[in-house]
C-alpha cells in the first residue's frame, strides 16, 4: 500500500528514523507540503500521515484510494472527520506522548519568571558582580513558589502532571474543570475562581468554539496584578490583544506562551512585543524523547489499521 508523510520535518528533522514505517507499506516522506500540492503528492496514497497540511472536505474527496489518516500530534483539527466519516476513512492521533514535555515547559516559564537566570546569568558574564561592591545583587525581584497557587484550566493527563510538579515545589494546587475528578491534594473551583485565586495559572484545555478566547479581557481582569500566566495548549485560547494590553497596562505581572493563534506568527502579533511576555515557538512537545514516542506510536496506528484493529481513533 502507498503510504505518504505529508509533513514530516517537524517530527523528524533527521534524528529519528522512519525505517519502521517504511516497512509497513511502500512509503513516501516529504519534510512540507504547501497547500496546492497536497492533493497532487497524496494521489494513489491509501495512507496518509499530517501534523498540520490540512486535509479538508475537498482534500478528502479528490482522494478516491484513501482509507486511513494519521495525524501526528494530539490535536486532529486539521482533519475535516465528517467527511473522513462519510468517506470511510479512518483518522487516528497521538495521544499523551508529549506529557512530560509540555509539563516541564510550563514550569521552564514560571521558573524563567520567577529566578530569571539567563538575565542574571547574563549580567556576570558583563562583569556586574566583578564590579559590585556586595556579594549578592538581583537585578529582578525574586520569587518563592512555595505557598503560591497554581491555578489549572484543564485536568487532563499534562493539567495533572504539571499539578503534580506544582505540588512538589510546595504549592497550592486549584483547578477548573467540565469533568470532575477528585485529584487528591487539588481543590476543584469555578472557572472565575481559578482566575482569581491563581498566582500562576496555566492552561490545559483543548481549542474548541466554546474555549477559543476563553481567556479574555474580562477573565484576565480577575487576576492578581501579581499574577503569571502560562499558555502551552492552543493559542485561540488566549485573545491575545487582550492579554498584549493587560500587559501593558501592569494589570498581569507577565506571560508564557508557547503558541499564538497564527503559526508562524505575522510580525503585527500583539504579544510579540508585549511587556514581560516570554513567547517561544511552539516547542514544549518537541523534545527528542516526546518526538520519538509520538513516531512510535504512529508506526503502531498504522501497523493496527492494516492488522484490521485501528487503535486511538478519533473519526
Amino acid at each position: 500500500m502507498k503510504l505518504v508523510v505529508l509533513d514530516g520535518y517537524a517530527t523528524n528533522p533527521g534524528d529519528l528514523s522512519w525505517a519502521d514505517l517504511s516497512a509497513l507499506a511502500d512509503c513516501t516522506v516529504h519534510a512540507r507540503t504547501p497547500p496546492e500540492l497536497t492533493v497532487p503528492r497524496a494521489a494513489g496514497a491509501a495512507l496518509l500521515l499530517t501534523n498540520k497540511t490540512v486535509l479538508g472536505r475537498g482534500e478528502i474527496a479528490a482522494l478516491p484510494e484513501l482509507r486511513y489518516i494519521g495525524v501526528l500530534a494530539t490535536g486532529y483539527n486539521v482533519v475535516d472527520l465528517e467527511a473522513a466519516r462519510a468517506a470511510g476513512v479512518v483518522v487516528t492521533n497521538i495521544p499523551a506522548y508529549s506529557t512530560a514535555s509540555v509539563a516541564q515547559t510550563v514550569f521552564a516559564f514560571i521558573l524563567e519568571f520567577t529566578q530569571q537566570v539567563a538575565l542574571h546569568a547574563a549580567s556576570v558574564r558583563a562583569g556586574e558582580w566583578t564590579r559590585s561592591i556586595d556579594f549578592a545583587y538581583w537585578k529582578t525581584p525574586l520569587v518563592e513558589l512555595a505557598g503560591k497557587t497554581l491555578g489549572l484550566v484543564g485536568l487532563g493527563t499534562i493539567g495533572q502532571a504539571v499539578a503534580r510538579i506544582g505540588q512538589a515545589f510546595g504549592m497550592r494546587v486549584v483547578a477548573a474543570t467540565r469533568t470532575p475528578r477528585r485529584f487528591e491534594g487539588i481543590e476543584e473551583l469555578p472557572l472565575g475562581e481559578v482566575f482569581r485565586q491563581a498566582d500562576f495559572l496555566s492552561l490545559h484545555c483543548p481549542l474548541t468554539p466554546d474555549t477559543r478566547h476563553l481567556v479574555n479581557a474580562e477573565r484576565l481582569a480577575l487576576m492578581k496584578p501579581t499574577a503569571f500566566l502560562v499558555n502551552t495548549s492552543r493559542g485561540g485560547v488566549v485573545d491575545a490583544r487582550a492579554l498584549a494590553d493587560a500587559l501593558a497596562a501592569g494589570r498581569l505581572a507577565g506571560a508564557g506562551v508557547d503558541v499564538l493563534d497564527r503559526e508562524p506568527p505575522p510580525a503585527d502579533d500583539p504579544l510579540l512585543a508585549a511587556p514581560n511576555c516570554w513567547v517561544t515557538p511552539h516547542l514544549a512537545w518537541a523534545t527528542r524523547e516526546a518526538r520519538s514516542r509520538l513516531l512510535e506510536t504512529a508506526v503502531a496506528n498504522v501497523r493496527a489499521f492494516l492488522d484490521g484493529q485501528p487503535r486511538n481513533v478519533v473519526s
